[in-house]
């Protein structure tokens, strides 16, 4: 829940700062692109809490307890979310980091069916976690790997030419 906590609180930012009059903000997809890279650096980092631990536990059968694949997946997050704010290499971190969250959403059905503890309380349930999961996709996608709109502009309109009058 924090990490959308995070992603919505700073997309609201960000796109507040572009209503004020930064460019880079000032649309919807590049505030939320920007959102989303903050968000994946924030989870990213916790994987190299004492949190490690509560993520340890949400891998299912022999992998359960495994701290290399924690640190793993924070390393993957983190270079995911700056490969985001490369314009270069921001399609194929979308691709990633969208193939990245349906890979580890198994292990968070696992901890939610056996109901291993996060930060001490019990695990998200399912029919809250596989929108919140739905949504967290939709971002990556829609602000990496979509194309970006065309901006469209008001055709100017030019004075008529005087007429001969007195």
């Amino acid at each position: 829940m924090a990490a959308l906590f995070v992603l919505a609180v700073s997309f609201l930012l960000l796109r507040g700062l572009g209503l004020l009059g930064v460019r880079r903000l000032s649309s919807w997809r590049e505030a939320g692109l920007i959102a989303v890279a903050i968000m994946f650096v924030f989870t990213g980092a916790t994987h190299f809490t004492g949190m490690k631990h509560d993520y340890a536990a949400m891998l299912p059968g022999p992998l359960s307890g495994n701290l290399g694949i924690i640190y793993l997946s924070g390393i993957l997050e983190i270079a995911g979310a700056i490969g985001l704010l490369v314009p270069r290499t921001r399609r194929l971190a979308g691709v990633c980091l969208a193939l990245y969250l349906v890979a580890v959403f198994p292990g968070n059905v696992y901890a939610a069916v056996n109901e291993a503890p996060f930060r001490g309380a019990s695990p998200t349930p399912l029919w809250l976690r596989t929108p919140i999961q739905l949504l967290f996709i939709g971002m990556v996608l829609w602000t990496s790997v979509g194309k970006p709109l065309d901006r469209v502009e008001a055709p100017r309109v030019e004075e008529p030419p005087p007429t001969g009058g007195v």
